[in-house]
């Protein structure tokens, strides 16, 4: 018999968004989640204002702004010549209802849905619950637990991460590249407002050399880098190897306070399909990029409020099962036309060392800057609002 609930596998971003929306519309859920409690990692920090307009309508917005950052500004500079443009989200103001990004720790997110999803009935939360397979009917699914147990309802979904076992059991290809290099995550107390001045909370600046990212979170600056393909994760993971990168940021002169230290594998992959049957993928399982732009986290959220939409309409009666045809229809172009180029096309305008690449990204930053339109369709575009404009 086939339970009458959706199961979702992973209790990250999308997975718990997605669990949000059915669980508003009275459906009843199953959240797997492989960890015992949530994980407290720092991953993604960057919320989009459409991401934030859809977080207000489920009630968790307010409580993650008030842990985070409002950033109304970004900035692309050159590391030898400083700032090149900023641009303020307040040029959009009349597109949304939060004209800046939040920069606050995915994991609160997390723990903001889970306060909510945890007194309602029609919830039902489970941790060190790892999902290892699949089964599924014409009637429903199941997910395999690592015990063996099976855990059945009419659909299932898997936000599990990129190693998606829902994504591996239902036969669905991961496709795309990996980039030989990996990003160092660095955190630090140290004040960077003080060496620059007009810096803001969302910064990228460009050097061929070695490119940097530093961007504000509560209580700390996060610096990214790029590593040389052929540096072994010991020397890279190294305090001296974080000094020096550092170092070329701004030389205080005295050691700086490293709190945190991440490595990250960078890929650039979509899923060959969202559907399998009565299987489908969000977030992660379904889509993973460079982290330039912010875009993967968001992305994963909005997959889980158009996918929690239709899944509630099909569970209440209020769409025919058909309507869930149109996710994938939706949702793939998205990563692969719009999350995949934008983030690639970023990296590519931070690296670069052809004199002629560096004089087009920097004239065509100038050009938007001094063209209203122009600039309101370019925040657009890094805000994703554009991305939720329907095919």
């Amino acid at each position: 018999m086939t339970e009458d609930r959706i199961v979702i596998a992973g209790a990250g971003p999308a997975g718990l968004v997605c669990a949000a929306m059915l669980a508003r519309a009275g459906v009843s859920v199953t959240v797997l989640e492989a960890e015992p409690a949530l994980p407290l990692n720092l991953r993604a920090s960057t919320f989009h204002p459409p991401t934030l307009d859809i977080l207000d309508d489920l009630g968790v917005a307010e409580p993650l702004i008030a842990q985070g950052l409002k950033a109304p500004t970004l900035q692309y500079r050159d590391r030898a010549t400083g700032l090149i443009a900023q641009f303020d989200f307040g040029d959009i103001a009349d597109m949304t209802r939060h004209p800046y990004r939040v920069q606050c720790e995915q994991f609160r997110l997390n723990q903001a849905i889970l306060e909510k999803l945890g007194p309602m009935e029609n919830v039902d939360i489970r941790f060190g619950a790892k999902v290892v397979g699949v089964e599924q009917d014409d009637d429903g699914a199941a997910a395999v637990l690592a015990d063996g147990e099976r855990v059945r309802g009419r659909y299932l979904v898997g936000a599990e991460g990129a190693n998606s076992a829902v994504r591996d059991a239902a036969g669905i290809d991961f496709e795309g590249f990996t980039w030989p290099e990996r990003f160092l995550v660095v955190s630090t107390p140290f004040d960077f407002t003080k060496p620059f001045p007009d810096l803001c909370m969302v910064n990228y600046f460009a050097d061929p050399e070695e490119w940097y990212f530093l961007l504000k979170v509560p209580g700390l600056w996060r610096a990214m880098f790029p590593t040389r393909a052929e540096e072994d994760e010991e020397s890279i993971m190294a305090d001296e190897t974080a000094q020096r990168r550092l170092r070329r940021v701004h030389d205080s002169g005295a050691p700086y306070e490293v709190k945190h230290k991440t490595l990250y594998q960078v890929h650039q992959r979509v899923a060959g399909r969202y559907r399998a049957g009565r299987c489908f993928l969000a977030g992660d399982a379904a889509h993973i990029n460079n982290p330039l732009g912010g875009m993967g986290m968001n992305g994963g959220v909005h997959d889980a409020h158009n996918l929690g939409r239709k899944l509630a309409q099909v569970m209440t009666g209020a769409a025919a099962p058909d309507i869930l045809d149109q996710y994938e229809a939706e949702r793939r172009p998205v990563a692969l036309e719009y999350i995949n180029k934008h983030t690639i096309r970023n990296k590519r305008n931070l690296e670069t060392a052809d004199a002629a690449e560096q004089a087009a990204f920097r004239q065509e930053l100038a050009d938007t800057k001094a063209d209203p339109e122009k600039t309101r369709a370019y925040l657009r575009r890094v805000s994703m609002i554009a991305s939720l404009e329907q095919p």
